[in-house]
């Protein structure tokens, strides 16, 4: 662009008075306020202005472009950015999408709280306050054979609590082979130092020997540290240190020894390869003096951390300043402990992690053979004759840094094209008004049906519906 048309681009640019009176813009006053539309289309056109000044070309005149932007940008800011998606990727307890999606009872207990005064802190029977983690310490000890037990917002916190209260300004041993990161920003060395306590990295990656923890000890030693490896499994020759002889070692040298169990498994689902992942009950019948764990995993309850384990050593957590910092409000205790409840009763298999993880390949096929049909009617409806749609098996995941090397046989739907990009119709999913996140493979979209929750197959008809409209297919 010359100086000339870009001057003359910039003063084609509308005023704001025009843009704050379009019937759009008014509309938007209502829901956001007059001074916040002004402050979103401003925002707009200095984006536009930073373009035109850049050189940049456009499709359609400016004044026209200056009114999609602002109005894109004003739907965008008015819409809420934490929406429903679909998870059609086939790996159940996935981060990324906010991993375990609460069970209906869960659900009933966090709307029956949310939009009123509770019991949180109050004991109505003492007239006056109480600890809020007693809502669900009871239900925890039942569940694990804890003497007791405290919550916190997540795992991260309850490793980062129990290293402070127990080994600040002191040493904590732990094998090479589990010094992890986990998601970009749980690092247990930086979680110890972190914690005023100074790591002592003992062994080698793959092989540690109680030897290696018994010369390391020193006068200044606290804790027995031992991590669960979560996302990566090392194969071969491999040797860990049994938590049983860790816990007889720290009992014989006045030491806590202490597991960071991560997933939290309660009972073992019923897949061939369960028994790799120990239950949280018998870290602590082995000799465990704490063992943290997550809420929001293998156990299929809210995002919360759980410590549980001897009761002196809780009781020096819950007297610990930190606690406070990382507490947990009443709709993140109200859906634990309805989830718990669920444990206590035997109905676990309502859960939906646990249902997906359990859920068998006959059941998984059906789901598939329907998900099939409905998308080739969608298909015939739009006229896109070129698509192969088919049923294939899948290879689904766990996921959440459980059983990162097993799979689970599944089923899912693919769709081919013979013209055109899978990531085109993998896009066009996943920009759906609610959002379907597939895989891709081998140049197919592959929907897997296993963590498809009630309705999801609907919803997918209808952003293929709209995928495929918008791709002129």
């Amino acid at each position: 662009m010359t100086d000339s048309t870009i001057h003359n681009a910039l003063r084609s640019i509308p005023a704001m008075d025009e843009l704050l009176n379009t019937p759009w813009a008014l509309a938007f006053s209502g829901r956001l306020g007059r001074e916040t539309v002004k402050k979103i289309i401003a925002e707009a056109l200095d984006g536009l202005k930073r373009d035109i000044c850049a050189g940049a070309q456009f499709n359609m005149p400016v004044d026209g472009l200056a009114a999609f932007r602002a109005e894109n940008l004003l739907r965008a800011r008015a819409s809420s950015t934490l929406k429903p998606v679909i998870n059609a990727t086939g790996v159940v307890v996935h981060t990324n999408l906010g991993r375990s999606p609460l069970a209906k009872e869960a659900l009933r207990a966090v709307h029956e709280i949310a939009g009123v005064y509770s019991t949180l802190e109050y004991a109505p029977e003492k007239g006056g306050r109480d600890g809020r983690n007693a809502h669900v310490e009871w239900s925890v000890c039942q569940m694990t054979g804890a003497e007791a037990a405290l919550v916190v917002n997540n795992n991260a916190a309850a490793v980062l609590l129990a290293l402070s209260a127990t080994a600040a300004g002191r040493e904590v041993i732990v094998s090479c082979g589990e010094l992890v990161e986990i998601g970009g920003s749980f690092r247990i060395p930086e979680i110890i130092s972190f914690s005023g306590a100074k790591m002592t990295a003992i062994g080698c990656t793959n092989v540690t020997r109680i030897r290696d923890y018994r010369n390391a000890i020193t006068e200044n030693t606290a804790v027995l540290l031992k991590v669960h490896p979560s996302n990566y499994r090392i194969d071969g020759f491999v040797k860990p240190v049994p938590r049983e002889e860790l816990a007889e070692l720290a009992a014989s040298r006045a030491l806590v020894f202490m597991e960071d169990l991560g997933s939290g498994l309660l009972c073992q689902p019923g897949v061939s390869f369960a028994n790799r992942e120990h239950q949280v009950r018998d870290c602590l019948k082995s000799g465990a003096g704490v063992v943290t764990f997550s809420g929001d995993k293998l156990l299929g309850g809210p995002q919360i951390g759980v410590i549980a384990g001897s009761k002196h050593l809780i009781d020096t957590m819950k007297r610990h300043q930190l606690l406070r910092a990382l507490r947990v409000d009443k709709m993140t205790l109200a859906a634990f402990e309805a989830t718990l409840r669920m444990y206590l009763s035997g109905r676990q298999g309502e859960i939906p992690v646990i249902r997906m993880i359990e859920a068998d390949k006959k059941t998984l096929l059906k789901k598939a053979r329907a998900l099939c049909r409905m998308l080739k009617d969608a298909a015939a409806r739009v006229n896109a004759v070129a698509l192969v749609i088919s049923v294939v098996e899948t290879c689904d995941a766990v996921g959440g840094g459980a059983y990162p090397t097993d799979k689970l046989p599944g089923y899912g739907v693919a769709v081919r094209a013979a013209s055109g990009s899978a990531e085109g119709l993998a896009l066009g999913l996943r920009t759906a008004p609610i959002p379907v996140i597939p895989g891709l493979r081998d140049g197919c979209v592959i929907l897997h049906v296993r963590a498809l929750l009630p309705g999801d197959e609907q919803s997918i008809a209808a952003a293929f519906t709209a995928a495929l409209s918008a791709m002129g297919r």
